[in-house]
């Protein structure tokens, strides 16, 4: 059997974590914009399924908001929908600049897999920037379940605030603590997560 690492298009899917959050109610609809956008260009279920290569029911749960898409799926969604990867995660916004103060964090989603299993929480630092080409997220990071390489189009640059990260980038395994932070092309096969327990970033990712 071959130990060269499997590729997978969801750079988060290995990850879990909890962030202590307002009420629900804040929880982005993802869903409603993706489906939105799609009506808007006049676009079936099919058509994007033929574009993405995802199953219809899949894309038809994600749009009922049965489904929270983790941040790989809706990247490849923002290239099928010719729509900024900023738009579907949290909306165009309407301000030149943003100031977001500690206790006024209230843009928070979950995502989960195909199986329900919730992956992560993230929260969006800057929903509210117009015109945005970056987004920038707060992620606690738990030990993952696999070691499964992930990769897909864009760059990533990741801080750490809290715990030590591990770093899988191509055949090196780089330790993090806070202070240190990586930058790093999406498409070179990578995987971060805690060494031990949890962790605590910020990521900041461009779609491409």
């Amino acid at each position: 059997m071959s130990n060269t690492p499997h590729i997978n298009v969801d750079y988060f899917e290995s990850l879990t974590g909890k962030i202590s959050t307002q009420a629900q109610a804040n929880v982005e609809q993802i869903g409603d914009r993706i489906k939105s956008i799609r009506n808007e260009k006049k676009l079936l279920l099919f058509d994007v399924a033929k574009l993405t290569g995802f199953d219809e029911k899949f894309l038809e749960d994600i749009e009922n908001n049965s489904i929270k898409p983790q941040l790989g799926t809706i990247i490849k969604l923002s290239k099928a929908l010719d729509s900024a990867f900023s738009t579907l995660i949290s909306g165009k916004g309407d301000k030149l600049y943003s100031i977001i103060r500690s206790a006024e964090q209230k843009t928070v989603t979950r995502s989960a897999s195909k199986g329900d299993k919730e992956v992560y929480v993230y929260k969006s630092l800057a929903p509210e920037v117009k015109g945005r080409h970056m987004e920038a997220f707060k992620i606690q990071l738990y030990k993952p379940s696999d070691f499964e390489m992930k990769v897909h189009s864009g760059e990533e640059f990741i801080y750490v605030l809290e715990g030590t990260v591990e770093l899988r980038i191509d055949d090196k395994i780089l330790e993090l603590n806070p202070g240190d932070s990586a930058y790093y092309p999406s498409t070179m096969p990578h995987l971060i997560g805690a060494k031990e327990d949890k962790a605590l970033i910020i990521a900041v990712m461009y779609g491409g």
